[in-house]
């Protein structure tokens, strides 16, 4: 089955480089601008988490496509680290202790990596149960999402941080039900 990941375009969150999980943030113009830039594969079944910068990238990127919401698909919740970035929380122990944890501490009143990972993990299984292995498929969603899913089913193995893709780019991947290998960076 062909399994098309891409990360939604850039907001003003993501070119401030901030901490932006469960803010619902619009695109910025120049992500629209970038989107615009950049050559897609045709759309599969699409899939899109229910940020506004998600289904904006979908609507922007496949415009006569029709779009599943999958509510678990989101964003990790970053918690106290929410909107700041590392500038802003560099004399935060709570952030120290986050770094110094290779980024598996649960986020101070936010989400656990382990449990965002499984969120997403769960959500991809879910979104793929009913469909063909002749399928298509395109999901639109966040840069921890697509990093969690090929985390785990990508073949080789590489760890969660070296699956990072820009905004609005992403992977051509194939998928026999237990294994991703990715085909293609788009």
């Amino acid at each position: 089955m062909r399994i098309d990941l891409i990360r939604h375009g850039k907001t003003a969150g993501n070119t401030e480089l901030r901490y932006i999980g469960r803010t619902d943030e619009p695109l910025a113009f120049s992500g629209i601008a970038e989107l615009m830039k950049i050559d897609y594969p045709q759309c599969g079944k699409l899939f899109c988490s229910p940020m506004k910068r998600c289904i904006q990238t979908a609507e922007l990127i496949f415009p006569s496509a029709e779009m599943t919401i999958c509510d678990e698909l989101r964003e990790c919740d970053f918690g106290d680290f929410e909107g700041k970035n590392y500038i802003e929380l560099s004399m935060d122990s709570h952030y120290q202790r986050w770094i110094d944890s290779g980024g598996e501490a649960p986020f101070p009143n936010g989400e656990a990596p382990a449990d965002f990972k499984k969120r997403c993990i769960d959500a991809f299984m879910k979104c793929i149960e009913n469909t063909d292995k002749d399928d298509h498929l395109t999901f639109v969603v966040h840069g921890g999402t697509i990093m969690a899913i090929l985390e785990h089913f990508a073949v080789p193995h590489k760890s969660y941080y070296d699956w990072h893709i820009a905004n609005g780019h992403g992977y051509i991947t194939e998928f026999d039900g237990k294994i991703i290998t990715v085909t293609e960076k788009i």
